[in-house]
């Protein structure tokens, strides 16, 4: 191992990534710097406060099988302060209400007997004509489930999340997000689900229950955030990186724009988890032109919220609701108030969350915040979810690049960017930005682990976080907007690299 004390780190992003390495790196006693250009802490996984109501930037289930994650979080906040929640969630298509994951009696009512033996005939006929080579998530989704069933509950939502066809999205996000899929295994959990099975089973990972702090995600990252401050880390807010200076071999220092004022800071080791496009962006000098090109190609979707305080004690028992609806813009609809009562002051009153998926700049991003409320009311009323006369009052949140696109291109361009990175020997990527990476928050806690015991000395690949099948968590829904009707992910510790 390095010597510790000759270190220190520089640390790009406050999100469960960078916060999770300046932990770690506190452990070993080793300072760290973290920059963070916004004024909050947590990335996507903060919480919002609105006049005392707090709401989720995407619901944030605290769930992992990487037991350093689950370590990391008891460690922070103690038992205490999560509660243990039973999940409920539902998709509403055609509408109706459907059981999610699937139950047998309410889906079988619901698309009706004729409509479930297409389904099932549309299945079959995938099996003896497969697409044979499987280049997209439409072709992913139909070989395991019919063309039929593809149609019902995966195009609408997909491309209602993503802004793009389901034949342009590429079948490796299908592969890396929702493994183990096949109409069989749904059928046999919608019929099973609940009753006990042999180990190894895929009922036995049925997940009906999760933790969540009592007062949202954003509390774990505030007191990490806390706690990293007083052991000696310094978290610079509101400190943007305007240039990433370089040379071969390794990065040297970073110039910053520190609400307003210009500041350079320099270190040992960088660890970033801005998104890889404004990485290369903003590198100095410029990378080669193919490195340049390769990083304008990669593309993100972004995200807002749109809170809704409702004049009604009770709605509805969902956690969120998944709105397979082309006739509304909303994608999902979360009730704070059924993951902590304490997410809402006031017991007479609801709050929910209505998540919207839009382009950074499009008609949606740029609608006003009134408009945007007046909207979520309209839409919540055509539902039939809430009388919009009941909505009191709202807010709004926008997330930019909060899911890195997964299209026909980006594999090739982030090739190319990591040829180009790994001649930085002390330039760590982490998280899902970072790494251009669909992961959760706990494999994004896991990029970070991995890369601060590379820099004392270690050798993980840290690339191989959330890739490698050795870790299964079937029937899983994704922490931030999609949705599968069975998902896994994977690893708990990459091999190190010989």
């Amino acid at each position: 191992m390095k010597e510790t004390n000759q270190k220190k780190v520089v640390i790009i992003g406050a999100g469960p990534a960078g916060l999770t390495a300046a932990y770690q790196l506190c452990k070993e006693n080793v300072p760290s710097v973290v920059l963070e250009k916004d004024n909050v802490v947590g990335g996507i996984s903060r919480t919002v406060n609105y006049k005392g109501y707090l709401f989720d930037i995407g619901g944030h289930r605290f769930f992992t099988k990487v037991k350093a994650v689950d370590e990391m979080w008891r460690e922070v906040m103690g038992e205490e302060k999560f509660l243990h929640r039973s999940r409920l969630s539902r998709i509403y298509y055609n509408k109706k209400f459907f059981y999610y994951p699937l139950k047998a009696t309410n889906a079988l009512l619901g698309l009706g007997i004729l409509n479930s033996f297409l389904m099932l005939g549309s299945y079959l006929k995938a099996q003896w004509f497969p697409v044979k080579n499987e280049t997209s998530f439409e072709d992913w989704i139909t070989n395991r489930f019919g063309k039929r069933l593809y149609n019902t509950f995966f195009k609408t939502y997909t491309e209602k999340v993503w802004g793009i066809p389901c034949n342009e999205i590429s079948a490796d996000w299908a592969a890396q997000r929702i493994k183990g899929l096949s109409l069989i295994a749904t059928i046999k959990n919608a019929i099973f689900s609940g009753q006990a099975k042999n180990k190894g089973e895929i009922i036995k990972t049925l997940i009906d229950a999760f933790d969540y702090p009592e007062k949202g995600p954003g509390q774990m990252w505030e007191m990490v955030a806390e706690n990293i401050q007083t052991r000696g880390s310094n978290l610079k807010m509101k400190s943007s990186v305007e240039k990433i200076r370089w040379q071969e071999g390794a990065v040297t220092a970073l110039e910053l724009d520190v609400d307003g004022r210009k500041e350079t800071v320099t270190g040992t080791d960088f660890i970033s988890s801005m998104p890889m496009r404004e990485l290369v962006q903003k590198m100095s000098p410029p990378p080669p032109p193919e490195v340049k090109q390769a990083a304008d190609k990669l593309a993100y979707r972004d995200f807002l919220t749109v809170s809704l305080i409702v004049n009604k004690a009770d709605l509805f028992q969902d956690n969120w609701i998944y709105i397979h609806d082309s006739e509304v813009k909303v994608g999902r609809i979360q009730n704070f108030k059924n993951w902590s009562p304490q997410m809402v002051p006031d017991p007479n009153k609801t709050c929910l969350g209505l998540e919207y998926f839009c382009f950074e700049g499009d008609g949606l991003w740029t609608t006003s915040d009134a408009d945007l409320i007046a909207l979520g009311a309209k839409e919540l009323g055509i539902l039939g979810l809430v009388d919009p006369k009941d909505v009191e009052e709202g807010a709004v949140v926008r997330m930019p690049k909060a899911y890195p696109v997964y299209d026909s291109v980006y594999v090739e361009a982030i090739n190319t960017i990591r040829e180009f990175l790994a001649g930085l020997g002390n330039l760590h990527l982490v998280g899902r930005n970072g790494m251009h990476k669909y992961n959760n928050q706990d494999h994004s806690m896991l990029t970070a682990m991995l890369a601060v015991k590379n820099i004392l000395g270690a050798n993980y690949d840290v690339w191989e976080v959330n890739v490698d099948n050795e870790y299964h968590e079937e029937i899983k829904e994704h922490d931030d907007g999609e949705m599968s009707l069975l998902a896994s992910t994977q690893p708990i510790i990459p091999k190190r690299i010989a």
